[in-house]
């Protein structure tokens, strides 16, 4: 775009010489006098085909010049105009289709309201559990997160994840899993409500601070609610009672160092038996879409999913 204004003054400048080494040809009808400024002001004029007549060659030799030099000036101008009103929507339409492309590609994929420190943790985490690769659209109002989210390899969105339109952009409709790590316990619930209406089968898990609002998270359609605030506190009174304790359960949160917690479905040789009979520690299960607690599991069944503390090595 630069280029393209620089070739344009440079055709106004141009044009404005001509004319003024050539004045004595040219008559103005106010003045009879055709000054500097008459010259750029009939270059500008020219150029844009406005052409008032005010301003015209009398001369054999300046109407030769406007044949020779400034009518191909004229041309070169509006060439360059239509050109670049030209590139201008072919980018625009060509970024629209890439748009529309991409939300129809795009499936099952995660989406992180709020790019924080607890939604990059949230990413980190996902990213270092699974087994394939994952993709993530942030959707956040800071234009400047949004763009370290797209550095870190993320789409983003810039808007407010209460709106349809925004949740839209983000392929909310075909998401499996969505993060709501917002700023306020007000706006994580009115952005829970929000995606539950346009996605009523994808996880959402929503961080909140304070505990009494988990109620109304979870009316709002939350599959599942974080107490950031009181778990931090918990943790820290634990560590201040028992730092070993602190440590085993700082390890338990801390993706790839010490103990490592995770979620998988029983291998069919598992079927069957009980929990004390498995290689790792055995927390829970999640038989028929319901959490069962260690001391309610029994014996394991087709279709469960272990929640298991295990160590890496």
């Amino acid at each position: 775009m630069s280029v393209r204004l620089g070739l344009a003054l440079a055709a106004v400048v141009a044009m404005s010489v001509t004319v003024l080494l050539d004045r004595d040809g040219y008559t103005d009808n106010h003045d009879g006098h055709v000054s500097l400024l008459d010259t750029v002001y009939y270059a500008t004029v020219s150029l844009s085909t406005t052409g008032y007549g005010d301003i015209v060659p009398v001369s054999d030799t300046a109407r030769t010049v406007n044949v020779a030099v400034i009518m191909p000036l004229r041309v070169f101008f509006l060439v360059l105009l239509v050109g670049t009103t030209f590139e201008v929507l072919t980018a625009r339409t060509r970024r629209q289709w890439q748009l529309s492309r991409w939300r129809t590609q795009l499936r099952g994929h995660t989406i992180v309201v709020g790019y924080g420190n607890k939604g990059r943790a949230a990413v980190k985490a996902l990213r270092e559990g699974a087994d394939t690769d994952l993709r993530f659209v942030v959707v956040d109002t800071s234009a400047t997160t949004a763009q370290e989210a797209a550095d870190d390899g993320h789409a983003a969105v810039v808007g407010d994840a209460t709106r349809a339109m925004i949740l839209d952009r983000a392929g909310v409709h075909s998401a499996s899993r969505i993060i709501v790590a917002a700023d306020r316990d007000d706006t994580a619930a009115l952005v829970t409500l929000s995606m539950r209406q346009l996605n009523r089968e994808a996880l959402i898990a929503v961080a909140v601070r304070a505990s009494e609002n988990v109620p109304l998270l979870r009316q709002s359609g939350a599959t599942t609610v974080i107490t950031s605030s009181e778990a931090a506190g918990r943790l820290l009174g634990l560590a201040a009672q028992s730092p070993a304790a602190g440590d085993v359960i700082g390890d338990l949160l801390i993706q790839g160092h010490g103990l490592h917690l995770i979620d998988r479905l029983v291998r069919p040789n598992e079927i069957g038996s009980s929990p004390a009979e498995c290689e790792d520690l055995v927390l829970a299960a999640v038989r028929a879409g319901e959490l069962v607690r260690y001391d309610q599991i029994g014996a394991f069944a087709d279709g469960d999913r272990l929640i298991q503390v295990r160590t890496r090595s």
